[in-house]
């Protein structure tokens, strides 16, 4: 049977209530989406050695629909279960002018390009000994806000947006606060791979291919920014097996991250022999930043973890 379905023709760079539905689709619809990647498809295999110094910053992050449901209103809420996920042949990250935790520290530009050929097998190679386990998820989902203002794609929102989460994978559920008449809802920005954090701005950028249900619920007040419900069974990430982990602490939150990534970045050189970019892109797609310590001020202690399993060689 086939669904209603957005092409990456129905693309759009602003957060609007004013945008022209590109479907209206009744509660309980199915949805299938065509997504260019979170670089607008600009980098590619063939382009790779010129295309940074290229890069139409204004194109990054596009959002594709946007899908009306039918009687949504502000006050409701729009349930969207993530029912198939579909990387396209290859990925990228890439690490970019004035962007990133450590972007002071990276002034220069750096891109890997990934083929992800093996996904069906669970994983995408990072070099020789190092594979990368494959769990996609879209990270942009969100509604139209509001206000009559135009708003940009690039930061998240309480009502969805480019929020990143690698959770939100095939089998989860996400629950976004409707704004506006018909929700608006927009996806985009697929990643095949990426660690909590997305360290170095970007993680195994890639077209996707989606498929997704909406669910129009009522008198769920307490739903007031993105909710989401893991996937049932074992969790895709639950298999990270043994890490190492090393630690920030400052009183700034931010600084506290940004030494973990550090000291992560300097362990992989050490031990695992990376150059310094390529650590830090690693620590982008695989690497998770988690608060370990909020209450003792006056430092925060935050921890950036990698697991061992990725090192096949040993």
């Amino acid at each position: 049977m086939a669904h209603p379905h957005i092409t990456q023709s129905n693309i759009h760079f602003k957060w609007s209530r004013k945008l022209t539905p590109a479907l209206t689709v009744a509660s309980g619809t199915e949805v299938t989406f065509d997504l260019r990647d979170g670089g607008n498809n600009q980098i590619t295999p063939e382009n790779q050695a010129t295309i940074l110094n290229n890069l139409d910053f204004g194109a990054m992050d596009p959002g594709f629909g946007p899908v009306a449901v039918e009687g949504a209103e502000p006050g409701d809420v729009l349930r969207v279960d993530i029912l198939e996920l579909q990387p396209g042949a290859y990925g990228w990250t890439a690490i970019l002018n004035d962007f990133g935790l450590l972007s002071d520290e990276f002034p220069e530009p750096s891109l890997k390009i990934w083929d992800l050929s093996t996904v069906d097998e669970g994983y995408a190679e990072f070099k020789k000994g190092i594979r990368i386990p494959v769990r996609p998820f879209l990270g942009v989902m969100g509604l139209a806000p509001a206000t009559d203002e135009e708003l940009p794609t690039i930061p998240p929102y309480d009502w969805g947006g480019n929020m990143d989460c690698k959770h939100i994978t095939q089998g989860a559920t996400l629950y976004l606060p409707v704004q506006t008449a018909g929700a608006l809802f927009s996806c985009g920005d697929g990643h095949a791979a990426q660690g909590d954090g997305e360290v170095c701005g970007t993680a195994i950028e890639t077209p996707m291919r989606a498929r997704l249900r909406f669910t129009l619920e009522k008198n769920k007040p307490w739903v007031r920014s993105p909710h989401f419900l893991t996937t049932e069974g074992a969790q895709p990430h639950a298999d990270r097996g043994r890490e190492y982990a090393v630690m920030g602490l400052d009183a700034d939150l931010r600084e506290a991250a940004r030494k973990a990534l550090r000291a992560a970045i300097e362990w992989l050189g050490a031990e695992k022999g990376l150059a310094r970019a390529e650590a830090y892109m690693l620590c982008s797609v695989v690497g998770d930043l988690k608060i370990v310590q909020a209450v003792d001020m006056p430092h925060y202690g935050v921890v950036c973890t990698i697991p061992l399993g990725i090192f096949v060689d040993e």
